[in-house]
């Protein structure tokens, strides 16, 4: 009989040396930022997957990352979830999301995959009724661009708000355990707060700019408008040029 597990957390990506930095693999990234954090076991083979153990909050958990490429991602978590005999309230997936802003995350059960190959394989082989928690990696603006922003690397830049990010996830962990999932998601926030630079221009606050001037316009120094004169041999000139408008 196998031993009975509390939940079972799930970090998505492409297995290998050639995807490790790869926006698409963050699932894999915070599986190993909570297995380093909270001393799990080492990382060994079942389930097609790479699996560790530990604890969070008191309750054991088994920390996976399928080793089935993404798209097949189902494959392996659906194996771990039988053979520990869990329903699927005790699962957990950590993964990429496109439809948030970089440094962003947000949790929730349920739902569609979202145009996500990994979340769809996992929702065809158990269901959807499962825990998901997305890390924004940001959209390139172009559908066509987003598969090689996916699978490209994260930028160097990036570092100044996915370390921290990765950090709070594992830092928190036990917040999921304990269902306080709203106060994980703000530890989240706390911690790349002011280091994304992510945050949309406010409509409101970009209305109300001058003329809506260019930035290289706005920058210059405004010059002090000439003061015409009043009297003089200039004024009598300018008045018969112009003609009294007064």
């Amino acid at each position: 009989m196998p031993e009975k597990t509390a939940l079972v957390f799930a970090g998505l990506g492409n297995p290998g040396a050639k995807y490790a930095e790869n926006r698409h693999n963050v699932g894999f990234m915070a599986a190993d930022a909570i297995a380093r954090r909270h001393s799990f076991s080492p990382w060994s083979k079942k389930f097609q997957g790479l699996i560790a153990e530990g604890t969070l909050g008191g309750e054991k958990i088994i920390l996976i990352k399928p080793q089935t490429f993404m798209n097949l991602s189902g494959q392996s978590v659906g194996e771990a979830l039988r053979f520990y005999k869990l329903d699927l309230s005790a699962l957990t997936v950590f993964y990429d999301e496109i439809d948030l802003a970089e440094g962003k995350l947000r949790i929730k059960t349920g739902g569609g995959a979202g145009g996500h190959n990994g979340i769809r394989s996992i929702d065809g082989h158990v269901g959807n009724a499962y825990r998901r928690v997305r890390i924004g990696v940001g959209h390139p603006g172009v559908k066509e661009m987003v598969q090689h922003h996916v699978l490209g690397d994260f930028a160097k830049a990036d570092r100044d708000w996915l370390d921290p990010l990765l950090d709070a996830i594992a830092d928190n962990a036990s917040m999921i355990v304990k269902g306080d999932e709203s106060g994980f998601m703000n530890k989240a926030a706390l911690a790349v707060q002011g280091k994304t630079g992510a945050e949309p221009e406010n409509p409101a606050r970009k209305q109300s700019s001058p003329k809506q001037q260019s930035h290289v316009r706005q920058a210059r120094p405004q010059q002090p408008v000439a003061k015409l004169p009043e009297s003089g041999p200039m004024a009598a000139m300018l008045k018969k040029l112009f003609g009294n408008k007064d």
